[in-house]
């Protein structure tokens, strides 16, 4: 039986992982000043933090649309969709719209579309977690049920350098970024286990945060050997490698993923960005 992985463009993959997973990446459009780019492969990510930092108003996304997904789903069978947070886009009712008219025309398709309540990394994990599932033959349903548990148990968290453009998208609470960089203050944030945002610490000065991040980990993880970690950066490669070594210092991950983040993690993360799910 064939199967698809599709996913949002907000899902950081690396190249290898695509060959792997043959996920599907479905562009999210992204917007600076009169300019617009497609959050696909031709996408220059460090010509776009380039254009962000020089603009002097907030860079804008825009969700795929209903044809966007249509296109894909009718050239396949059986289809498991990643999206966004359904809190965050609206990636997710996009997809669900989509499948609500292919499921019109062709009642024996099969499509689910999972709200992965998360972003960036979390999305990456979702999805290798759907294609561990199909390697091992489990039924559509079966990997539902479990991804569904997945989603629900996993833990999301970021440390960002630079919180103007998630304050002023609407996505945090701009008293908290002007606060926060008034007084050099890196907030530690997180999912808030239903698809937004929450604030998980506060600490004065990056690598005292950055060291806060790991011991995060251990505070608010359970059963690590059994999991996945994922690491998605913001043009700062070396910065994830570190973090990957102190976290390999104190912690037995099953494995752990570094990845690049693409157009729309890069417009809210920023350049030095940090996101991490488990």
């Amino acid at each position: 039986m064939n199967y698809s992985i599709i996913a949002d463009s907000c899902c950081d993959v690396s190249e290898e992982m695509k060959k792997e997973t043959g996920v599907e990446l479905v562009p999210l459009t992204l917007r600076i000043d009169d300019n617009e780019y497609v959050d696909d492969h031709t996408l220059d990510i460090k010509a776009y933090l380039k254009a962000m930092k020089e603009s002097r108003t907030s860079p804008k996304t825009a969700c795929p649309s209903i044809q966007d997904f249509l296109d894909r789903f009718r050239e396949r069978e059986n289809i498991f969709v990643v999206t966004l947070s359904s809190k965050l886009s609206g990636t997710y009712n996009s997809a669900m719209q989509a499948k609500a008219i292919i499921l019109e025309e062709f009642k024996d398709k099969f499509i689910h579309v999972f709200d992965s309540m998360s972003a960036a990394a979390g999305e990456t994990l979702v999805h290798l977690k759907i294609h561990e599932h199909l390697k091992n033959n489990l039924k559509n349903t079966e990997i539902v049920d479990k991804v569904t548990g997945y989603i629900k148990e996993m833990k999301t968290f970021f440390l960002l350098e630079n919180l103007d453009n998630l304050s002023k998208s609407g996505r945090l609470n701009p008293i908290i970024a002007k606060a926060a960089n008034l007084l050099s203050i890196k907030p530690i944030m997180g999912d808030d286990n239903n698809g937004t945002i929450r604030l998980v610490d506060k600490v004065r000065g990056y690598e005292r945060a950055f060291q806060r991040l790991v011991d995060i980990i251990g505070e608010e993880g359970r059963a690590l050997e059994e999991k996945i970690l994922g690491i998605a950066h913001c043009n700062c490669l070396q910065r994830a490698l570190k973090f990957k070594d102190e976290v390999m210092k104190r912690y037995n991950f099953k494995d752990i993923v570094v990845v690049e983040m693409a157009g729309v993690s890069t417009t809210y993360a920023d350049q030095g960005g940090l996101v991490i799910a488990f």
